[in-house]
């Protein structure tokens, strides 16, 4: 853990009840290695067949206060609880039917999220996928890594691995099998679209994974040549013969839908309208644009022409 006194560290452990969260906090606080006498504090929002007990971690430095409600875990209950316990850090144990969101904006300002790991049970984890979509996405879209408990070789690896990679490329995985065996997972995820083609040709079904790819390491893509259909933004605001094109992608569910574009310049941008259809071929420059209000891939159109839209105007990642 860094020595910086201005931030209290907060670690983050989310998944869905019985996924194993308790029993890892209880061992995490039990690790000499992890707790060396740190007054810490532990927020608990709800509660398993696991009990977190205070007696049972034999540490008197660790301070267990619980919450009922997403409501009742605000900036204001969270300073309450620091000062009443001196925390030096937090360790939260997030319910699964909340909204990260929620917790990040009640977070205060001087507590910044040092950890974020998620915990699923490997057994029933296609079914929550299925049924609750949005909140799987919610719980992986920032986690550092999830660990699949109660994992064994007849489920599908490669299932479990397509879910997580589809909301978050960087996210690590790991197996873990009933005998305390774990296993990470090292498969790999070639792009659908070759990058070191002339011209980097990007499908319709594509677009959704290399708009992530491009926004993830932009510098990857410098001084290469692209050519994709998108959807085109104008706005008088922008810089002359700039604009945006892209495709609106849903990560989860219709509510997520997000138009996800980058800017392009080109010398007719004057001549184009919002929600024109395009098929644009440029060369990409990492660099400065007002759009991204920093530096950002920045598409030099070199070929515009009107197009029709794709069978599925929505990117997904599947």
């Amino acid at each position: 853990m860094p020595n910086n006194e201005n931030f209290t560290p907060v670690y983050l452990f989310t998944g869905f009840l019985e996924a194993g969260k308790t029993t890892f906090m209880r061992q995490t606080l039990n690790d000499p290695r992890f707790n060396t006498g740190e007054a810490t504090l532990v927020i608990l929002c709800e509660e398993g067949e696991e009990e977190l007990d205070t007696l049972a971690l034999a540490k008197t430095n660790v301070n267990v206060v619980s919450v009922d409600g997403p409501e009742e875990l605000n900036e204001a209950n969270i300073r309450r609880f620091m000062a009443e316990n001196d925390a030096k850090r937090i360790l939260i144990e997030y319910n699964g039917m909340w909204q990260l969101k929620d917790l990040f904006d009640a977070l205060p300002e001087d507590c910044a999220v040092y950890q974020e790991m998620m915990f699923a049970d490997a057994t029933t984890f296609v079914n929550y996928d299925q049924n609750m979509r949005s909140l799987v996405v919610d719980k992986l879209r920032t986690a550092e890594i999830v660990i699949f408990n109660r994992y064994n070789d007849s489920i599908d690896m490669m299932t479990l691995h397509k879910i997580c990679r589809g909301v978050s490329r960087g996210i690590n995985i790991a197996y873990e099998y009933k005998d305390g065996k774990v296993k990470y997972d090292d498969i790999q995820d070639p792009l659908p679209f070759d990058i070191n083609a002339p011209v980097i040709k990007i499908e319709d079904r594509d677009y959704a994974l290399w708009y992530r790819d491009i926004m993830e390491e932009p510098k990857k893509y410098d001084g290469k040549t692209v050519t994709f259909k998108g959807l085109v933004a104008t706005d008088p605001k922008f810089p002359a013969g700039a604009f945006a094109v892209g495709r609106h992608v849903m990560t989860c569910c219709v509510e997520d839908i997000q138009y996800m574009a980058i800017a392009a310049d080109w010398e007719k941008a004057d001549t184009l309208a919002s929600r024109d259809w395009l098929t644009v071929t440029g060369k990409v420059v990492f660099e400065r644009s007002r759009l991204y209000k920093g530096k950002g891939p920045v598409l030099h159109v070199t070929e515009a022409s009107k197009a029709e839209p794709p069978a599925q105007e929505v990117a997904t990642f599947y």
